[in-house]
């Protein structure tokens, strides 16, 4: 099936809301598994803050800034003197596909029900996990991962 990886991928960021997550927490999760699955699992404190448009001020959804940092994982620069365009293509390409799916990036208007309430929950794990399989189609599409995954 074409879409094994990203249903697979958007399951897993949907588990990873379902069991107490933010939306940011659980893209990070997810594709640190599936990209550098040795990477410290307790960096996902990094996305904390990213939850809720930034920490309930619902500025740009943790979704999407969370991928973008799964871009920079694959792409980014790792010196000062690095080209940083190739990232920020990425980067903004990813932004204008999520833009196009959902109309906008800002958290608030994505998701209007009150913080932590049963509809806004429901709703965020309905674009977290969209969003992961949004990020995985985009990642096969510019062959950044592979659709079949490494036998373990």
């Amino acid at each position: 099936m074409e879409n094994d990886l990203a249903t697979e991928m958007r399951n897993k960021a949907g588990g990873n809301f379902r069991n107490g997550y933010n939306c940011a927490e659980s893209i990070f999760d997810a594709f640190r598994e599936l990209i550098e699955p040795d990477l410290d699992s307790n960096l996902v404190r990094l996305f904390t803050g990213y939850g809720g448009g930034l920490g309930h001020a619902g500025c740009m959804c943790g979704a999407l800034t969370a991928s973008a940092a799964i871009l920079g994982m694959l792409k980014g620069r790792t010196s000062a003197e690095g080209d940083r365009e190739p990232c920020y293509d990425l980067a903004r390409e990813f932004h204008d596909r999520f833009e196009d799916k959902y109309s906008v990036t800002c958290c608030r208007a994505l998701n209007p029900h009150p913080f932590d309430s049963t509809e806004h929950l429901r709703h965020c794990l309905k674009i977290t996990g969209n969003t992961a399989k949004l990020l995985t189609e985009y990642l096969v599409e510019k062959n950044l991962v592979q659709q079949e995954k490494k036998a373990d």
